[in-house]
């Protein structure tokens, strides 16, 4: 009995540990409470909130669990998280009607919550309560004049958008009325609050009843107004969606009207960036609805029912939007969607013969933008299977067409891959390399169908790119292409005829030894181009094959002098085949360097040694330069740039940033490039395309900035978009000429604005550009020095100078003490700006005393003022010891000479600023002002 007390005890002891070790950790409602307040008071929120919390758990007082949720509210609303204040602060209202901190903190939290009405309620009580706050009279009559403004905004909408709706749904009003209701709707779409309006007013279906009549301008229209109400709106663009479908979006987008084709494409465009996260200001991945927009797209593009330019839309989006557009991310899953669910109907695309019967409906730049497509999804592949299955998918495609039997089978996959050698030329030409296919087409040349023979041309044109093929057409096909330049009657064979003989004609390249034909058989090939390409009588598409001989018969010198006296074409289809023979005129293609001891050693071995056309020399590029610019080449270059995505490749912008670089030359001519909009235009260039594109228009910028005005070159805000270009010619890996030019282009800059100085700051120029400070090469060296000396007067970088530990302002003393003057006005510029502040780092070089002294002695009045301007102001400066050394040592005396010469146009800063020494010297005690006393008899 005695043990069954003892272990009941035992129990008992047991339990009431347990139960006060529990209630330590829930803890005292008030203690916690006063806890959670420390913390607010520290600034530590995130503690306050976790003690308000665990005291709420634990607290049965209804008074001290308002307090309690009073002071989580404000917490709420240090986080900003309005919705759990304006939760906490009901709770302890719900309590205590008049708690007016409670009342102010809902109100608070319950305008950034953007529901104006039930803040203003509150804070209308607070005032009730306390009628002499000012902080509650305040918020009363702000929040007062905001409901008005929202309520007029809101009520004003709501009326314009019924109004709208209302004349263009009404079939008795005028044609200008409805226009103009139109063109409002579409505007209201582009505001937030318009956009919510139309959609909460029933206004997807009325579109669609807009979409449904049938009207163009109707059409385009309700579409354009979709396109506002899905810009950077997730919700609305996924209701939007649904509500209209993809089907009906893309049978909209496949009518046969490029307006409403562009319209709808730019929708899809809206639709798909709210999706993806392309539209930054709001975003989420709707993966399902994307793949679901692709197949749709992909269906199009191989559908006999949806028109040319729908077709091109279709491609067009598909180009923007499936490979992706930094390599750095590693997800390519929408180039391999496609590649499974739609290589085959864009290779269709690319095989179309549109002569023959039963063709997709195309537009001249149908089959020129699928190529583009297949290059940019074969590009956008990781790996050589990934490659391979785009190889094994095309391979397939081009056997399942070929048929003896079936000439139109097989003459749609010759141009197939003609269509994949404009694409993805790797692709391309190892199917051309396939036994039989080169064979096959030179046998098509001599078929009697004219199709077939066309077909067949084209694909030799594409086919000969490499040597090898070249070679083979020369040896087989060159009598067969003139036999059909004579006989043949159609315009169309006829110039594909002329166009393949001008590619083997130019198969050398700019090598004179290398001539396929005879003198003189180029020029003449070159004069019947230009006759077609001047006739306006010529349809288009034959225009665009004579500048495409025009293209590779530029590689001849002779033919280079002809074409620059003769006007540009402005046909946008043509960008690569015109900049190819830009870039041909101008010499600005990639050359090899000519060693002499080894053009010897070749000889002496009997092997080839290229030769250069006597007009591919210097003086004859110049001249034809000049030419060029004269005939406003920059003009149409700046056209060029501004073409569509679609067309204008990177292959094409490295083209045309060659061009620039070579008409930017002569600094004489840099003036006319800007005056024709070419500093606008090559900011584009220097962003976007190949690595070797940028380069070239970058360094071409670099040469317009080191000597041309930045608010003429770059108007606007297009002068900070310079900086990055220029910057990245900094690097280590690019030549000295581009240093150098980058550097004297950021000099010039640097001392416009202070605008830009921090933007060269931000871009991290500052340690590339003191590298260069210390390059063994003389002009670079000198440029980055006056670089620097412009940018001194920026905080950033006098922050970067004062730094501890630094031994920058040492080094650029050192650079005063120079032999080169330019470089010795420059560092002494700096160090004059910079020593009011860095006393401490200029004093410790050891020649800082010997230096100073030379640059005060210094000849040249620039740098002498520099020099004394440094004196000036270590004398101003706090260092007594310092400014008695100073006067002390030999500088008084050159100060005396200087201060006490005549006054000298040519060096009256330096003598001024010697004068301002003395007196402050004066004024400091060091010395003091002579005075004559007589002597005494």
């Amino acid at each position: 009995m005695f043990k069954k007390q003892q272990n009941l005890h035992a129990v008992l002891i047991l339990f009431i540990i347990t139960d006060n070790r529990l209630f330590c950790q829930m803890g005292d409602p008030v203690q916690l409470k006063d806890e959670g307040n420390k913390y607010f008071q520290a600034g530590d929120i995130d503690k306050a909130i976790d003690c308000y919390t665990k005291a709420i758990k634990v607290c049965k007082d209804k008074k001290v669990l308002a307090v309690i949720h009073r002071n989580r509210s404000a917490c709420y609303l240090k986080k900003e998280n309005y919705s759990n204040a304006a939760s906490d602060a009901t709770k302890a209202i719900d309590v205590d009607a008049a708690d007016i901190k409670a009342l102010y903190r809902r109100c608070q939290a319950l305008e950034k919550l953007g529901k104006l009405d039930m803040a203003f309620k509150d804070v209308q009580r607070c005032a009730t309560l306390e009628p002499k706050n000012k902080t509650f009279l305040e918020t009363l009559r702000r929040l007062g004049a905001e409901i008005q403004t929202k309520l007029k905004t809101t009520f004003s909408t709501d009326s314009r958008v019924q109004n709208m709706f209302e004349i263009l749904l009404d079939d008795e009003v005028d044609k200008d009325k409805k226009e103009k209701a139109a063109n409002n709707l579409v505007v209201l779409s582009r505001e937030e609050a318009g956009a919510e309006r139309i959609f909460e007013n029933n206004g997807v279906p009325l579109l669609l009843n807009m979409i449904e009549k049938g009207k163009p301008e109707m059409i385009l229209a309700a579409i354009r107004t979709l396109s506002g109400m899905c810009t950077g709106h997730k919700a609305r663009a996924m209701a939007i969606v649904h509500m209209v479908g993809v089907d009906k979006l893309c049978s909209i987008m496949a009518v046969d009207n490029e307006e409403i084709a562009l319209a709808t494409c730019n929708l899809f465009q809206c639709i798909y960036d709210s999706f993806t996260g392309g539209d930054k200001r709001e975003f989420g991945k709707e993966e399902a609805v994307v793949l679901a927009i692709l197949l749709s797209l992909l269906e199009m593009v191989g559908s006999k029912k949806v028109s040319g330019h729908g077709r091109d839309q279709a491609l067009n989006l598909l180009s923007k939007n499936v490979p992706r557009k930094d390599k750095r991310n590693t997800d390519n899953s929408r180039s391999l969607f496609t590649i499974d669910h739609g290589l085959k109907k864009i290779l269709k695309v690319c095989g179309q013969v549109p002569e023959l019967p039963d063709q997709l409906p195309l537009t001249e730049n149908t089959q020129l933008i699928a190529s583009v497509l297949l290059n940019k999804i074969y590009d956008d592949l990781k790996c050589d299977p990934e490659r391979d299955n785009f190889r094994d998918i095309c391979d397939q495609y081009i056997k399942s067409k070929i048929d003896p039997n079936d000439m139109d089978k097989t003459i749609h996959a010759i141009n197939t891959i003609s269509g994949l050698l404009q694409g993805p030329f790797d692709v391309g030409n190892a199917l051309v390399g396939h036994q039989g296919i080169m064979e096959m087409m030179v046998a098509l040349c001599g078929s009697e169908r004219e199709v077939d023979q066309m077909v067949a041309v084209e694909a030799l044109i594409h086919s000969s790119s490499k040597m090898s093929r070249a070679s083979f057409i020369i040896t087989n096909g060159v009598s067969l292409l003139k036999e059909i330049y004579k006989k043949t009657k159609n315009e169309k064979i006829k110039i594909r005829a002329l166009v393949g003989l001008c590619k083997l004609g130019s198969a050398g390249g700019d090598d004179y030894s290398m001539r396929q034909f005879a003198e003189g058989s180029t020029e003449k090939l070159a004069k019947q181009c230009r006759k077609w390409l001047c006739n306006p009588q010529i349809d288009t598409k034959t225009r665009k094959w004579a500048i495409e001989g025009l293209a590779y018969l530029t590689n001849d010198a002779d033919v280079k002098d002809d074409f620059v006296e003769d006007e540009p074409s402005k046909d946008k289809t043509i960008l690569y085949s015109v900049a190819c023979t830009l870039v041909n005129c101008t010499n600005s293609y990639d050359k090899k360097e000519i060693i002499p001891e080894l053009v010897q050693l070749a000889k002496f071995s009997k092997q080839h040694v290229p030769e250069q056309h006597p007009k591919d020399k210097k003086d004859f590029i110049e001249k034809r330069v000049k030419r060029l610019l004269k005939a406003g080449v920059t003009s149409a270059l700046a056209v060029m740039v501004k073409a569509d995505n679609s067309i204008l490749t990177d292959q094409t912008k490295e083209m045309l940033a060659r061009v620039f670089l070579a008409l930017s030359e002569d600094p004489k001519d840099r003036g006319t490039i800007v005056a024709q909009g070419g500093g606008k235009a090559l900011i584009p260039l220097a962003l976007e395309g190949t690595d070797v594109g940028k380069v070239k228009a970058s360094h071409a910028i670099a040469k317009i900035a080191a000597i041309s005005n930045p608010e003429i070159a770059f108007p606007g805000e297009r002068v900070y978009e310079v900086i990055r270009p220029l910057v990245s010619l900094l690097s280590t890996d690019r030549d000295g000429i581009q240093n150098f030019e980058a550097l004297r282009g950021l000099t010039n800059l640097a001392g416009f604005s202070e605008k830009l100085r921090v933007k060269i700051v931000k871009e991290k120029a500052l340690p590339e550009i003191e590298n260069y400070m210390f390059e063994e090469h003389d002009e670079i060296r000198q440029a980055a020095t006056e670089c620097m000396c412009n940018l001194v007067t920026c905080k950033e970088v006098q922050e970067r100078y004062m730094e501890d530990g630094n031994d920058k302002l040492k080094l650029l003393v050192l650079l005063c003490g120079e032999d080169d003057e330019s470089l010795q006005i420059a560092a002494a510029g700096a160090v004059a700006m910079l020593t009011s502040k860095l006393l401490i780092s200029f004093k410790q070089t050891a020649q800082w005393l010997e230096i100073l002294q030379r640059l005060c002695l210094h000849p040249n009045p620039h740098i002498a003022h520099r020099g004394i301007v440094t004196v000036f102001n270590m004398l101003n400066s706090d260092d007594t010891e310092l400014a008695k050394k100073l006067i002390e040592s030999e500088l008084l005396e050159i100060l005396s000479v200087i201060g006490k010469a005549d006054d000298n146009p040519k060096r009256q800063d330096a003598i001024n600023a010697a004068r301002t020494c003395l007196v402050k010297a004066m004024d400091l005690g060091l010395i003091k002002p002579f005075t004559y006393t007589p002597e005494i008899l």
